[in-house]
């Protein structure tokens, strides 16, 4: 499972309080996915964040 963001993003910050084993908050100040595969103990919480993400900006793969 790979998890992306794209330029959509606003910064909001829910990707990373639900799932900050893939995503965190970059230099600047929008959504940066982690480069290789999601860890499986991951995948739920990274799925919950795609599924939230207030501008749709996530995509889970």
């Amino acid at each position: 499972m790979k998890a992306t963001v794209n330029e959509d993003c606003i910064g909001c910050g829910l990707c990373e309080s639900t799932c900050n084993a893939v995503f965190t908050i970059g230099d600047e100040g929008v959504a940066v996915a982690i480069e290789e595969d999601v860890p499986e103990e991951a995948e739920d919480a990274a799925q919950e964040a795609c599924d939230n993400c207030p501008v749709g900006a996530i995509t889970v793969e």
